[in-house]
């Protein structure tokens, strides 16, 4: 089987009054041998879990951590300024060793898009302003800029990043447009709940919109999935199909991420719909019996 890195989503509702559980819980999940922990972005209460800045608690779990990659899944580009978003992108960067991957979004919730005064209409548009002004300030010192939201004139970054180029972007979204902003300005893409046909025709509309050249083999191909392992309760009903089907088993679990590795992804991040207190049994249980039919 094609080789595929599991990592596992950091958004269960951790207790207010105890804010280091959520590092510990990315501790045991470096020690379990995940890829990557990943972290959503919302600015209001979305019911669903963490509702955090993702920037700032990867920052935190990259001073608990020493090897696990650091996710933003996915981090709603308009929100942020590109300078901003630039400058916190570097920073941790570097202070995680060059371990963040930069998932990105167009976002979708209007209350948010009010609160923060963007129009929703132009979060497409800002996420490519945003994402070409970022490329331009990791990439060149100085750096000038000029796109419909943002004007840059021989800045210097504050800080550059570690990586070259900058941070991996994986870009969200199933939409031409979304896979045209991946051809432009990511490294992979980010997919939430796709199962191994959607795996294979995003390959195929990739090297359509690039015009062939095989494109997709030569990018990381990523999803989140859902999963609830046997005899721990949901805390809430997953966004979509569960992994290894409604009453999952070890052997159902492996299937599926076969099937999506054969189809061609590269990364799964595992998102446990499950109680804060259950995360590192849920973690324990996929390591024991998922993991060793994996390899």
């Amino acid at each position: 089987m094609p080789l595929l890195r599991l990592g596992v989503s950091l958004q269960p509702r951790w207790p207010l009054d105890d804010g280091a559980s959520v590092l510990r819980a990315a501790r045991h999940a470096e020690e379990l041998g995940f890829d990557h922990v990943a972290v959503g972005n919302r600015l209001l209460d979305s019911g669903f879990g963490l509702d955090t800045d993702p920037l700032v608690l990867l920052s935190a779990v990259a001073g608990a951590t020493t090897r696990l990659r650091l996710l933003t899944s996915v981090l709603v580009a308009p929100y942020y300024p590109a300078l901003v978003l630039a400058n916190q992108a570097a920073t941790l960067d570097v202070v995680s060793g060059g371990r963040l991957i930069l998932g990105v979004g167009t976002g979708w919730n209007p209350d948010e898009f009010a609160a923060v005064g963007v129009s929703a209409r132009e979060r497409g548009a800002r996420t490519d302003d945003h994402l070409a002004a970022a490329k331009a300030l990791w990439t060149r010192r100085p750096a000038d800029f000029d796109g419909p939201f943002t004007t840059l004139r021989e800045a210097h970054l504050g800080v550059p990043p570690l990586t070259a180029g900058g941070p991996p972007v994986w870009v969200g979204g199933r939409s031409d447009a979304a896979l045209r902003r991946l051809l432009r300005f990511g490294d992979g893409w980010y997919g939430t709940g796709a199962d191994a046909v959607e795996v294979s025709d995003v390959r195929r509309r990739l090297d359509a919109l690039a015009g062939g050249g095989g494109i997709a083999d030569r990018m990381t191909l990523a999803s989140a999935a859902f999963l609830t392992p046997p005899g721990i309760p949901a805390a809430v009903a997953p966004p979509g199909r569960p992994l290894g089907g409604a009453v999952p088993t070890a052997a159902s679990v492996a299937d599926d991420l076969e099937q999506l590795a054969e189809a061609g992804l590269t990364d799964c991040t595992l998102w446990l719909p499950v109680a804060a207190e259950h995360v590192g049994k849920a973690m324990e249980w996929v390591a024991a019996e998922v993991t060793p039919r994996l390899t």
